[in-house]
């Protein structure tokens, strides 16, 4: 992990300076791309030197999936989302929190980033009720509690995110127990809380398709839920647009794009358009 410099409580610096006039941004990594050779982690050093404040939560099915299957659990998926027992529970929690999380943050501290690595558990950041029985323990976020970002933010660092969340209990208190979340639906709760001017999702496919596999590259809500209506989007795509439609409630930009492409993440914020826009 790169150091981060000392700055006094309080101490928040101006998220326009040195950033072309961004605010700041949540960057969702999808776990499909990770290692895939893209050059994400040299832009988020690149922005970070631009001033940009980047939040940065990330996925991690496809190592959770090959960890399961050294464990003999066969992964299940509903509507888009994993099936997780108690045992799929730990197998999630050490992956993404350790394993995911920590290269992650080597990656970025070995080209210069200064980044602190988290997981939604650390300050109760992201509180959860079960969304779906069929689901397991899967969570639903509740609550943000944004004080650790900003704190880390306001360090002069990245926080890396991996999403697990706290169980709410009696509807109001964190518990004791942990929640998987899907990092789509984190990210577009992270973006919505804090107020970030933008939510760019890097994922391993151009963009949203329509029914005859053709880039869309502009989406409306209503035509974004048109879609998800009609079927025509499905699957890993659906947490994605419906993370995009949460963080529109707070004005926030949305943008999907392929994260495999060189460039994509600075691209996408001040170069040539790409992948899909919605809103």
């Amino acid at each position: 992990m790169g150091a981060c410099p000392h700055t006094e409580l309080g101490g928040m610096t101006d998220p326009t300076e040195g950033g072309h006039g961004l605010g700041t941004i949540v960057v969702k990594i999808g776990g499909s791309t990770l290692g895939s050779g893209d050059t994400t982690p040299e832009d988020l050093v690149e922005l970070q030197n631009r001033g940009v404040r980047a939040v940065v939560v990330h996925g991690g099915g496809k190592v959770i999936t090959e960890w399961m299957g050294k464990q003999g659990v066969r992964p299940r998926f509903v509507r888009g989302l994993r099936f997780t027992d108690q045992s799929g529970l730990d197998i999630v929690v050490a992956v993404l929190t350790g394993l995911v999380n920590k290269n992650l943050v080597v990656s970025l501290g070995a080209l210069g980033a200064r980044t602190i690595g988290i997981s939604g558990v650390d300050g109760s950041m992201l509180q959860a009720v079960v969304k779906d029985p069929e689901l397991g323990l899967v969570g639903s976020v509740v609550s943000v509690n944004t004080q650790p970002i900003e704190a880390v933010l306001n360090a002069g660092c990245i926080p890396v995110i991996a999403p697990v969340a706290v169980q709410q209990v009696d509807g109001h208190r964190p518990g004791s127990s942990m929640l998987n979340v899907n990092a789509d639906t984190a990210a577009g709760e992270i973006a919505a809380a804090i107020h970030a001017e933008r939510l760019i999702f890097l994922t391993d496919v151009a963009g949203v398709l329509d029914s005859s596999h053709r880039l869309i590259p502009r989406l409306t809500e209503r035509q974004a839920r048109g879609l998800m209506r009609s079927k025509i989007i499905d699957g890993g795509m659906v947490p994605k647009l419906e993370a995009c439609l949460t963080a529109l409630k707070g004005n926030c930009a949305t943008h999907i794009v392929d994260g495999r492409r060189p460039g994509a993440l600075v691209d996408a914020l001040f170069g040539q358009a790409s992948g899909t826009r919605i809103g």
